[in-house]
Formats: structure tokens, C-alpha cells, sequence
């Protein structure tokens, strides 16, 4: 699977439930986070200063799923990255 014009594959990573006073936030109920953790699977050529295997920042809004053997990616737009770490 490859990458290409300006879209980046993601897998996202999935945070540890919160505790806050007794009660457990998911990722259903965690509405404020506007942006997902997710770790590059694959980068266009044209890209520069994104690689595999780092650690980007998205909107959770951006891109769409895609099913690849049996593992549900997301291809978004590098427009949407608003960090590398």
C-alpha cells in the first residue's frame, strides 16, 4: 500500500480511558479533543517532512476509512496534520 498525491495513510492510536472523579471517558464521549493521535502507515513522494512510522496530529473531521487486509486505515489530506511529533 503506497500513498500518493497529497494524502497520508494513518492508523489511529488509540488512547487509555480517562477517570475524572469516578467516571470513565471514552473516545464517544471525549468531545472536546477536536484533533486524533495516529501513527503514519504511508506517505506520498511529494510530501516532504512527514515519514513513516511518526507520530501526527489530525482533525478528527478529515479523511475517511479504508479496510486492508482486515485493518481499518484512514487516508487524509496532509492539510488536515496539524502536528508532528
Amino acid at each position: 500500500m503506497k500513498a500518493i498525491n497529497h494524502y497520508v495513510v494513518v492508523d489511529k492510536i488509540k488512547e487509555e480511558q480517562k477517570k475524572i472523579g469516578g467516571l470513565v471517558f471514552t473516545d464517544k464521549t471525549d468531545t472536546d479533543n477536536r484533533y486524533i493521535k495516529a501513527k503514519v502507515v504511508s506517505v506520498s513522494d511529494l510530501l516532504e517532512g512527514i515519514s513513516e512510522d511518526q507520530i501526527v496530529y489530525y482533525d478528527k473531521h478529515a479523511g475517511h476509512g479504508i479496510d486492508i487486509d482486515d485493518k481499518h486505515y484512514f487516508v487524509i489530506k496532509v492539510g488536515d496534520i496539524v502536528l508532528v511529533q
